[in-house]
């Protein structure tokens, strides 16, 4: 039974620090980052380049992690991109149950605006302030539900949390 971790949250907001994380607890956890897929498309993840082979390959990794799962390679694949608008939240959604996932869940790092905007600050790729508040807008939005068709919605409010499972504990 393929299972799909789709994280959501603003730049900053510690998503790929929670997968960091998550891979040393699970070493079987497939990974599947659109950071890392520009990294290999365009030599550097900065790089936004065209979103139709970023998302051709996110598909095929898609593929690639169902099929390993079901080899019993894995339990799970995390899916580490902003997934800030429901329309794309909704595109991922449909690819994943195409491939065989059967059970999604979004797991929400609801991290306030001014944190996000202060560790993007800290960081050596910066994104640019006026995206994350377009994206902030996106999620104040269109937040994520369970009416989206999935198993099973995580959200994490407080901001110490974010980036740091190992002080969550699962209910």
């Amino acid at each position: 039974m393929p299972k799909l971790i789709l994280l959501i949250g603003l730049p900053g907001s510690g998503k790929s620090s929670l997968t960091r994380s998550m891979q040393r607890s699970c070493s079987n956890l497939i990974v599947i980052s659109t950071d890392a897929i520009r990294a290999t498309l365009f030599g550097n993840e900065a790089v936004q380049g065209e979103w139709l082979l970023i998302w051709r390959e996110v598909g095929q990794q898609f593929q690639q992690a169902a099929q390993r799962i079901q080899q019993g390679g894995g339990k799970t694949a995390i899916y580490d991109a902003t997934n800030a608008k429901r329309s794309h939240r909704k595109e991922v959604i449909a690819l994943a149950r195409s491939i065989g996932f059967t059970h999604i869940t979004f797991l929400w790092l609801d991290v306030p605006l001014s944190l996000c905007l202060q560790r993007n600050q800290q960081r050596d790729r910066q994104v640019p302030e006026e995206v994350i508040h377009r994206m902030y807008r996106q999620l104040s939005d269109a937040p994520p539900s369970l009416r989206e068709g999935i198993e099973c919605l995580i959200q994490y409010r407080k901001p110490e949390m974010a980036g740091k499972p190992d002080d969550c504990t699962e209910e």
